[in-house]
């Protein structure tokens, strides 16, 4: 009985502690995506506009990419819908074609209307080859506008990639019980 319980107790350390972990993750990402916003804000103040009125947004603060032909990235994101954050996800993206090097970036997806922010939180949301990111720079924003209800922007933070590929972007959404 003893042995029983130790085991219980173990066991309940263990979830304990991969909840915490789990929790301190998605504060860092959190935090990572709140100073990766107030960056994009700083180099191009007019996507206030963006993200004041879009329905939702998600920013990816730290999506890593690399390549030689067969390239790849990766990222985790915050969610958010009317200003509140609803949740977490996570990004990941295949490409073939001239490609070579690695760097990193920040990655926010606006999302006009409220059936394009349910389309990605139902997962039915990838990017094909025909969609393309705006690069964020300042004065950028003003002149760009929503394309099927959604606007990418992207800012490089290091790193150097020469890119001719297509690919893929496909995208998890992780909701806040």
């Amino acid at each position: 009985m003893k042995t029983i319980k130790t085991l219980m107790a173990v066991c309940l350390l263990f979830i304990s502690v991969g909840v915490t972990a789990q929790n301190d993750k998605d504060k860092q990402v959190i935090s990572d995506a709140e100073n990766a916003k107030a960056t994009l804000l700083e180099k191009d103040p007019g996507l206030e506009k963006f993200f004041d009125t879009s329905a939702g947004y998600v920013i990816f603060p730290n999506i890593g990419k690399g390549a030689l032909i067969i390239g790849g990235a990766m990222g985790n994101g915050v969610v958010y819908e009317n200003e509140h954050i609803i949740g977490m996800a996570n990004l990941k993206k295949l490409s073939v074609g001239l490609q070579v090097g690695g760097e990193s970036i920040i990655e926010v997806i606006f999302f006009e209307t409220e059936k394009a922010l349910k389309e990605f939180k139902e997962g039915n949301f990838e990017f094909s080859a025909r969609a393309s990111a705006i690069a964020a720079d300042k004065g950028v924003s003003k002149d760009v506008n929503y394309s099927d209800n959604v606007l990418v922007f992207a800012m490089p933070k290091v790193g150097l990639m020469a890119d001719t590929s297509v690919s893929g972007q496909k995208f998890e959404f992780h909701p806040f019980k």
